[in-house]
């Protein structure tokens, strides 16, 4: 898969540099900006729905297509239970405030992880987003909620093992690509770029299977300080890198 040309006349580009297809991002990095900002952990939490806003509109004026964004893991259920109540507030805030505008952006909503042990309110939550925009075409906004990457491919392949003990594949039949049609992000080409904010430098369980070749941008910067500038520095340091996905460069002996 190569990266599609950058449209001229956005900042930071040149009409030779390249876009990648699809962007996911390690949202980290609220609650130590809550507690170097002497504020509580969820206000941090509130600060980073609002970089989210500005990262999904610098996307779209980019001329981004796919983005997805790492919102709840499966390990964030180790967290206290305030703070995971908090963050479900923000969820339904978030749906409740952006999804009409969205839809009129023409945004599709994707919604990546399992619906295990989330209230029900969540799940109708999260199906009404996904409906309401599935016939949304110009911008594709992943969320992986209540998604571990292990997880996904742990369910991926008991989908597998079910259609075999049902004869409906022999075990000959399953590739990569099969295993692939079956994960949640299906729909979605893998992600050229990875981008981590918050000083750590790990994919935390995310997109473990779809980001082989990924190209990885770690930076440093908090999720709630995270600019369109920060999105573009990310994306000229994709541009500069050569993807060789295992193979040699076109001037190499």
């Amino acid at each position: 898969m190569t990266a599609q040309p950058a449209p001229s006349g956005n900042p930071g580009f040149s009409a030779g540099d390249d876009l990648p297809h699809h962007i996911g991002i390690i949202m980290d990095g609220n609650g130590r900006w809550a507690s170097r900002s002497g504020l509580p952990r969820a206000v941090g939490h509130e600060r980073g729905v609002e970089a989210l806003r500005r990262t999904v509109k610098t996307a779209q004026k980019l001329g981004l297509k796919y983005l997805t964004v790492y919102s709840f893991s499966t390990e964030n259920w180790r967290r206290p239970l305030s703070e995971v109540s908090a963050l479900f507030a923000l969820l339904r805030a978030f749906v409740k405030q952006d999804l009409k505008r969205l839809k009129s952006e023409n945004v599709r909503i994707s919604v990546f992880g399992t619906r295990e042990g989330l209230p029900d309110d969540i799940c109708s939550l999260l199906d009404h987003a996904v409906s309401e925009t599935a016939g949304n075409t110009t911008f594709n906004l992943g969320i992986a909620f209540n998604y571990g990457g292990r997880e996904e491919i742990v369910r991926a392949v008991r989908t597998l093992a079910r259609k075999a003990a049902n004869g409906d594949i022999v075990p000959e039949d399953i590739d990569q690509d099969v295993l692939s049609g079956c994960l949640d992000t299906h729909a979605f080409p893998d992600p050229d770029l990875l981008i981590r904010t918050g000083e750590e430098h790990r994919l935390s369980n995310f997109l473990v299977w779809q980001s082989a070749y990924s190209e990885l941008v770690f930076m440093d910067v908090l999720w709630p300080d995270f600019s369109e500038e920060n999105l573009v520095s990310a994306l000229e340091r994709f541009a500069s890198r050569e993807r060789r996905f295992g193979g040699l460069n076109t001037g190499a002996n």
